[in-house]
């Protein structure tokens, strides 16, 4: 199996590279990536060919589908808070970067493309859990991004006869997210600020929810997808109906470091849904033989990974958090 991982140096598209190259009958992976948001650092040690360049550029994107029996295309500008500050940005590298891997793709002769949505594209829909088939209203230039990934691809699918898959990712956590950057998510930025004794940002009450789901989790579904050319006609939720609310999160981080955590509560950032939860129908029947890894072992790794990258906090810092420990901290909506 040839494979290509556009954005493969981001933090999905490299713990996927990691996986495919690890499980075997993957010996030809090759990534496509400008290093926008993705890092060197994440393809250290990996046997896998790397082109430097943006899925926007047509030459590069041509030359990294020479070949391929399959794409995953996770390469995208995440973070609705980012779309948010750069609307124009965020459209050109989800919106018509899809358009341009898709036809790049069918030029190529590519037999089958797996595309990366986002349970953002329900928005403001009140429903729980989130059914593929309710209705979407995007709260954010991310979220119609997204819209606009999974419509190209179902449309290649529908006028080419291009096998595709569109998957709605729900929030994915686990080692080698980025905590350090304005627009991380929610766990990786909890985990940091904990481990260092600060107090953890949270925009709103606490009580917002989401449906977290492992990294290597959606590695399998996606290495399976791939390895047995699934396609669907309609975008299929990758998460596992696990709806849990931002202080729970913290509350299972408290017992996995051993101490408590402060939190530093802020106002909620616009165009953040309040409850995520997917149905996960659609995906049991394409994919039964999935079973998820149980969030708290997800946070558990997590922390781990964190634990062995992170230089120790300096006793000045450790002072400081000793302190502090009786008084309240914050919870930030994940992005």
């Amino acid at each position: 199996m040839r494979l290509l991982v556009t954005g493969g140096a981001g933090f999905v598209g490299s713990n996927l590279v990691r996986a495919a190259l690890r499980h075997g009958g993957y010996a030809d992976v090759r990534v496509i990536d400008d290093f926008s948001t993705g890092v060197e650092r994440n393809l250290a040690g990996i046997e896998a060919e790397v082109i430097r360049g943006s899925i926007l550029d047509g030459e590069a994107l041509s030359r990294a589908m020479l070949g391929r029996d399959a794409v995953v295309h996770l390469a995208a500008l995440p973070s609705v808070p980012r779309s948010i500050a750069d609307p124009v940005s965020t459209h050109a590298a989800n919106a018509t970067g899809t358009l341009c891997v898709l036809e790049a793709a069918r030029r190529a002769d590519v037999p089958h493309v797996v595309v990366a949505s986002s349970s953002s594209v329900y928005g403001a829909n009140p429903v729980l859990p989130k059914d593929e088939l309710a209705w979407t209203r995007p709260m954010s230039p991310y979220a119609v991004s997204k819209l606009s990934t999974e419509a190209y691809a179902l449309a290649y699918q529908a006028c080419f006869g291009l096998p595709t898959l569109a998957f709605r990712f729900f929030n994915i956590f686990g080692p080698g997210q980025r905590h350090d950057h304005a627009y991380a998510a929610v766990i990786p930025r909890f985990v940091h600020a904990a481990l260092r004794g600060e107090p953890v940002v949270v925009h709103g009450d606490g009580r917002q929810s989401r449906d977290f789901t492992y990294v290597e989790t959606v590695c399998r579904v996606l290495l399976d997808a791939v390895t047995r050319r699934v396609q669907h006609a309609q975008p299929v939720n990758l998460a596992f109906g696990n709806r849990i609310e931002l202080q729970t999160v913290l509350t299972q981080l408290e017992q996995i470091i051993g101490r408590p955590i402060e939190r530093t509560m802020l106002a909620p950032r616009p165009g953040d849904v309040r409850h995520s939860q997917a149905d996960t129908g659609t995906l049991r029947q394409l994919f039964p033989d999935v079973a998820p890894t149980p969030v708290e072992d997800g946070l558990r790794a997590t922390v781990e990974w964190f634990r062995g990258w992170l230089p120790a906090p300096a006793p000045r810092e450790r002072a400081g958090h000793a302190e502090a420990l009786g008084s309240t901290v914050a919870v930030t909506s994940p992005s």
